[in-house]
Formats: C-alpha cells, sequence, structure tokens
C-alpha cells in the first residue's frame, strides 16, 4: 500500500471528491479516506441553480442529465392556512437549459456518482478505514493516521491534508475551533414518503417551505422514484412543548400545523424511520493551519432552509483544488496562502447567513421588501440561488429598515504557524 500522496483527503463526500477531481485533473496523486462504505445514507437532497457552475467544472452535468433524478425548476412558500406563493421559477432570471434547471438527487445514489466520477479521474479511494488523528511534526500536519476494517493501522502522509468530513468536522473539533451559530440553534425532524402528492407538470419537482408556528418550517422535496423527503425545522422547545420527544409523534403532531403539508402527506404512506438532529449550525475558527485545510459543512454549515450546503460543498472543493494545486507547484504551503480562500468562502457564507438570519426574524418576509423596493427581487433570488459572492451591501441596507441583520463572525482565517524567535 502507498503511503505517500500529493494530498491526502478525509472525507469521500461531494466537497471532499470535488477537490479530489480538480487535484487529480492537475495530475496530482490524490487520496481520499472514507470510513463509510458507499452507498451510505445522507441527508441534503436539494441543489440550487448555482450548483451548476462547480459541477460543469467537475464534469458531472453530462451524469446527472442522463440520470433519474427528479429535475427542480422552482421553490414555493406557503402559510399554515394552506395558501401558496406563486412558484418562484429560476428561469424568469437563469437560462433555462443550464443554471437555472437543478435537481433533488437521493444522497445515497447521488455521492456514489460524484465517487465513482472521481476514481474514474484517477482519484485513489479506501473506504471502510477510519481516521483516528493527524500525524505533525514541528508544528505541521504531516498526515493522518488511520485503522482499516480489520484493526490495522496504517499512517498516510502529503504535505497537506484537507478535512471534509462534513457535520462530524473531525479536525475542527479536535483542535478546538468549532463554534455555534450565535442564533441558529434549530432542530429538524424528518422521513420519507412513498406515492404523496406532487404538483403537476414542470411544478413536480419544485421545493417547498410551509410554515408552521414561530417561524417553524416544513421542506417538502419530491424525489425520483415517488419518494418525497419531508422534514420540520424549528426551535427545540417549540417542537417538543407538552414533553413530546417522540420523533415520529413531533413530526406528525406539526403536520396538523399546516394544511398543504396535512393535504399532501394525507395519501401515500411513511418508510416508518424518523430522524432528528439539533443545533447544525456551526463555524470554524480557522480554515486551516500549515498542512491542513478545511473544505465545506467541515468549515461551515448553515441551517438548511435555503439548501446552500451541496452549493457551497462543491464550490469550496472546488476551489480548494485549484489553491492547493498551486501550492504544490510552488511548494509553499503556509497557511496564510490560503487566506484567499477563507475570506471568499466565508463571504458567501455570510450573504447567505444574513438571509436566513432574516427569514427567521417574525417581523421578517420577502414580499415586504420587494413590494417598497421592488430591484430587490431580483438580488434575493441572487443570494436564494447560491450567487452569494456578489455584493449585496444595497440588499442589506434595504432589509435592514425591517429588521436587524447579524454581524459576521470574526472567524475563518488559517492559523498562522508560531514564528521562530529570532536572534537579538
Amino acid at each position: 500500500m502507498k503511503t505517500d500522496y500529493d494530498v491526502l483527503i478525509i472525507g469521500a463526500g461531494p466537497a471532499g471528491c470535488a477537490a479530489g477531481i480538480v487535484l487529480a485533473e492537475h495530475g496530482h496523486r490524490v487520496l481520499i479516506l472514507e470510513r463509510e462504505k458507499f452507498p451510505r445514507y445522507h441527508i441534503g437532497e436539494s441543489l440550487i441553480p448555482f450548483t451548476y457552475q462547480p459541477m460543469e467544472r467537475l464534469g458531472l452535468i453530462p451524469k446527472m442529465r442522463a440520470s433519474c433524478n427528479q429535475k427542480k425548476y422552482s421553490v414555493q412558500f406557503v402559510q399554515p392556512n394552506g395558501r401558496a406563493s406563486q412558484p418562484f421559477y429560476f428561469f424568469n432570471r437563469y437560462d433555462k437549459d443550464t443554471v437555472a434547471q437543478t435537481w433533488q438527487v437521493l444522497r445515497s445514489e447521488f455521492d456514489e456518482m460524484v465517487l465513482h466520477h472521481a476514481r474514474s479521474k484517477g482519484v485513489e479511494v479506501i473506504e471502510e478505514i477510519t481516521v483516528k488523528e493527524l500525524l505533525r511534526e514541528g508544528g505541521r500536519v504531516v498526515g493522518v493516521r488511520a485503522q482499516k476494517k480489520s484493526g490495522e493501522t496504517v499512517e498516510f502522509r502529503a504535505p497537506i491534508t484537507l478535512d471534509c468530513t462534513g457535520k462530524e468536522s473531525f479536525t475542527a473539533v479536535r483542535n478546538g475551533w468549532r463554534m455555534k451559530d450565535p442564533y441558529l440553534n434549530k432542530v429538524a425532524v424528518w422521513t420519507y414518503y412513498k406515492g404523496s402528492k406532487r404538483e403537476p407538470g414542470i411544478d413536480e419537482g419544485q421545493t417547498t417551505v410551509a410554515f408552521v408556528p414561530d417561524k417553524g418550517w416544513f421542506w417538502h422535496i419530491p424525489q425520483h422514484n415517488d419518494m418525497v423527503s419531508v422534514g420540520v425545522v424549528a426551535e427545540g422547545k417549540y417542537l417538543t412543548r407538552g414533553g413530546v420527544k417522540d420523533p415520529k409523534a413531533i413530526f406528525h403532531r406539526e403536520v396538523e400545523e399546516n394544511l398543504w403539508i396535512k393535504d399532501h402527506l394525507s395519501v401515500g404512506a411513511s418508510t416508518g424511520d424518523y430522524y432528528v438532529t439539533s443545533e447544525y449550525s456551526y463555524h470554524s475558527r480557522h480554515c486551516g493551519c500549515e498542512g491542513l485545510l478545511l473544505v465545506g459543512d467541515a468549515f461551515a454549515f448553515l441551517d438548511p432552509v435555503f439548501s446552500s450546503g451541496l452549493m457551497l460543498a462543491f464550490k469550496s472543493g472546488v476551489m480548494a483544488g485549484d489553491e492547493i494545486h498551486k501550492a504544490i507547484l510552488e511548494k509553499d504551503f503556509s497557511p496564510e496562502r490560503f487566506a484567499g480562500y477563507a475570506h471568499y468562502m466565508r463571504a458567501g457564507v455570510e450573504n447567505m447567513r444574513k438571509l436566513v438570519y432574516a427569514f427567521y426574524d417574525p417581523k421578517f418576509s420577502f414580499k415586504q421588501v420587494i413590494d417598497k423596493h421592488p430591484d430587490a427581487a431580483g438580488e434575493i433570488t441572487d443570494c436564494l440561488s447560491g450567487d452569494v459572492n456578489k455584493d449585496f451591501t444595497g440588499l442589506w441596507d434595504k432589509i435592514r429598515e425591517f429588521v436587524p441583520l447579524p454581524d459576521e463572525l470574526p472567524v475563518g482565517a488559517p492559523l498562522a504557524a508560531p514564528r521562530a524567535p529570532q536572534p537579538v
């Protein structure tokens, strides 16, 4: 078994595979270490329009067009009384044949497809191997120690290691870098239905955000094979009111709080599995240190209301791959050289984060802002669609007329290597 590589990647999800594909195409020796055996279950099933560009760069668009994944052209919002907004069609602002047509996916199948694509590009992948610790020499990360399924321990070395471990955020947790978002401490409970109602025609694959009291909301994501992913997100104290803690009981009680959801789930049947996760919005204080870089959800994860996770995973993976390629050519892996990557990705996260904060404010509605400032509609659409690295200063000024917005978190910069004392 080879143990020396140009780049080590922990985690074979979309972020890890994206970085691996870019680096392999640049001609580098890349190893991805994955704890699980694919296909494996994962939540986060809705793509937004600006996932298109990194997927195009990775060569995934032809595979998606040939797949059975449910096409998605729009998003709609539904009040508790069942009154639905007009769908927000992406093709009213973007090209219908490219950016404006995206997909709803089954992550077990989707992630396996991306992993196979990475292997076809020359990325080496070992599944069912668990990274136990980072190897350090002289203050820099030089590789990892991992345990194979057989129990054997092996070490792998490379000039740089990418943490693409998703929500687990392996290195941020161990380094004490991970911090919760000050406000976004929600709980999600979800399940899957087969044979429930869908919208006709072009609206069949739209994402529906259906409100319940206290700024809670349901997602309703139609998938292929007549399956629907459906879940509720709200404050824990709301969902567990009355002492109810069983995920199934919580879910079905909240179904009664939105007439649209109740109607759409009145036919079909639940698969019987109910999932729950809590306090999932977090940020890493640093994007990495010497020999280490965080990518995708391992760097930051926002509330899922606007489905930004896969877009940010692919975008950060592609950008990290290009930046590491330059570092390899220049033989410079100093933390400072990744400051631009960190600043760019944090800027996008902060823009989406402002919209998420506004969404959860009881006094806020997109309609109010657009009624007063019709020109804001396009910018709101751009941010919600994932075009998050534009200058939205004017939009934030307009929204602040209605609700406060959070200050940017002073996090994400690389942790600079300690300097040796200079002779006096």
